[in-house]
């Protein structure tokens, strides 16, 4: 995880952090949610220094910012023994971009649910299917952030049921997803909306992620569903199993989309 972990790190300054937001991680030239969130966390964790895992995170997109340099900002909001609350907003220009609240905690690796009400979605073999390229075809949207980890979709399950897609997220070279990547892959499939016929960029204005358990080594299974669109909003659902198919994350969004003219 390599990778990922440079490409969100960041640098205590006295009274905040510096980050690199890295080109290589944008959707149409534009950082991805997920991605500005695990460096939203990293900042949160380092500062209140009493828990090392996000267990809940809740962002709101003020601004999209741009690729180069930004800054956090950091506030604690309450320290306990088993949880901490902690404020982070990033900037960039004197603009604030991404303001995002954290649960703080410790994080065991999953074991067996109590009860869960899901199980995990049939999907196509992961070695059956193609990555997906980072040119979306006929779109001339470019997503760089496709070169830097296997998104693989089971394109033959869409549209059963309608809304929904589902697939395989999987790091580089064998490394592992831990609790602030999956922050990230939380926000790395594409729009369900795009089964509905929706096209282009589709804005997230607010998501919502639990992170559930450290996830066993190997790919994570996500399915992504759409719940309701009204004229120009839509509230997706993504849920994610690990190899050992335990759920280790569960996230909500609100974004915009577009449909294409009649």
């Amino acid at each position: 995880m390599a990778a990922f972990t440079e490409a969100t790190q960041v640098r205590p300054t006295g009274d905040g952090f510096d980050a690199e937001l890295d080109p290589l991680w944008t959707v149409g030239g534009k950082p991805n949610g997920g991605y500005l969130l695990a460096i939203l966390a990293r900042a949160a964790v380092e500062d209140a220094g009493t828990h090392p895992d996000p267990l809940s995170a809740s962002a709101v997109y003020l601004s999209p910012p741009d690729p180069g340099p930004a800054t956090v900002t950091v506030e604690v909001l309450r320290t306990g023994r088993t949880a901490s609350q902690v404020r982070s907003r990033l900037w960039q220009k004197d603009r604030a971009c991404v303001e995002a609240l954290f649960t703080l905690g410790t994080l065991a690796a999953a074991g067996e649910p109590r009860w869960v009400d899901a199980q995990p979605p049939p999907v196509a073999a992961e070695q059956g299917l193609f990555p997906t390229p980072s040119e979306a075809p006929g779109t001339g949207l470019r997503i760089d952030m496709l070169d830097q980890f296997e998104q693989r979709i089971d394109w033959q399950a869409v549209g059963d049921p309608p809304g929904e897609l589902r697939g395989w997220l999987r790091l580089p070279d064998g490394a592992a997803w831990d609790p602030v990547s999956l922050l990230f892959a939380a926000d790395a499939f594409p729009p369900a909306t795009f089964t509905l016929g929706s096209h282009g960029w589709t804005p997230t204005l607010e998501l919502t992620v639990y992170v559930r358990a450290v996830p066993s080594p190997g790919p994570l299974r996500v399915r992504q569903r759409a719940r309701l669109l009204t004229e120009s909003l839509v509230d997706q659902v993504c849920e994610i199993w690990d190899a050992r198919d335990r759920v280790v994350a569960q996230a909500t969004q609100l974004a915009a989309y577009r449909m294409p003219a009649a």
